[in-house]
């Protein structure tokens, strides 16, 4: 498999936290992403570090909110076996079957001041 993109971002989680209230988080965040944050000790750091993954998703398919994209066509998912994953629909589901990409894969953590997520899209 070949590279096809590569997304980083980082999240100063302090900042979103004073940021963050229920507009916001329906906005951004699909019902499972918001029950699983929620059930978090520190819900905040959680909801950061899914932002950051998805801002690196978009950053990784070279495309936005100007071409399209929304929050919600990116959704981070807990697997079973602890491992996170990013499903793509909608519009961000188009423009990787535009690009060929056939996996994605997400690195995602957070700890102290910042969230970080790296996503490749490999075809």
């Amino acid at each position: 498999m070949r590279i096809i993109g590569v997304g980083i971002d980082i999240v100063d989680i302090g900042i979103f936290k004073k940021r963050l209230d229920e507009g916001m988080i329906r906005e951004l965040f699909l019902p499972g992403e918001i029950e699983y944050c929620s059930t978090r000790a520190r819900p905040w750091e959680s909801y950061a570090a899914r932002f950051a993954a998805k801002e690196a998703s978009f950053k990784a398919l070279s495309a936005g909110l100007s071409q399209g994209l929304r929050w919600k066509n990116v959704e981070i998912i807990k697997e079973e076996s602890g491992a996170v994953s990013v499903q793509l629909n909608g519009i961000a589901l188009e423009h990787a079957s535009n690009k060929q990409v056939k996996q994605v894969r997400l690195s995602i953590s957070h700890s102290g001041e910042n969230a970080i997520a790296v996503v490749t899209m490999e075809g």
